[in-house]
């Protein structure tokens, strides 16, 4: 009874946030919400919330331990959060400054961070003035029915091809092809699958 209570209060919260900033976040159909998360967006950005996606911050019932709730920031006037239809997302921070595109019928399991840009550059020609710089910003791509095991980083300018599996404790950096099993920091294919096509 008091975990239904919470999650009802969760989602009460959340339409409460989206009233305040309903301009730059369209949900498109009902969204499932367990615990609250955390959304931080400038006028300006969007993120778009596909139909019967989960956004789940709570640890209850939920396989491993989650460290943190989920976390959407779109910090730039032009960045943009696409979350595709019947899509979860179990405490992950999702970043972005100009384009993150999850698709749907994604799996994206806790402690995944998926950020396209840096926090700085490296600024080595003055390494002194590091802090004052802002990391450059590249697309992601996550395609349909992707699966993001537990604690990856997704780095920008990557593309995950649709079906495919991302190994838990993985770092993506670049192009993963569809329909494969990636692991490893970096990421690398380690098998691929015939695509349900081709048979």
């Amino acid at each position: 009874m008091l975990r239904k209570l919470s999650n009802l209060l969760s989602y009460i919260y959340f339409l409460i946030f989206y009233f305040f900033h309903r301009q730059g976040i369209h949900l498109n159909g009902r969204v499932i919400v367990k615990g609250i998360p955390i959304i931080e967006l400038v006028k300006g950005a969007i993120i778009d919330i596909g139909e019967m996606v989960t956004l789940n911050s709570s640890n209850h019932k939920y396989h491993i331990n989650m460290f943190a709730p989920v976390k959407l920031i779109a910090d730039n006037t032009e960045a943009k959060i696409i979350i595709g239809s019947n899509t979860r997302i179990h405490g992950t921070c999702i970043h972005a400054k100009k384009y993150i595109s999850i698709g749907a019928n994604c799996l994206i399991a806790a402690n995944t961070n998926i950020m396209d840009c840096d926090g700085y550059n490296v600024s080595f020609e003055n390494v002194k003035n590091r802090l004052g710089t802002i990391g450059n910003a590249k697309k992601i791509i996550i395609k349909d029915n992707v699966w993001i095991g537990t604690s990856c980083i997704i780095l920008p300018g990557s593309i995950i091809g649709e079906g495919s599996v991302i190994g838990a404790g993985s770092v993506v950096k670049g192009e993963i092809p569809p329909y494969c099993l990636a692991v490893g920091s970096p990421a690398k294919v380690v098998k691929i699958y015939d695509h349900p096509q081709s048979q």
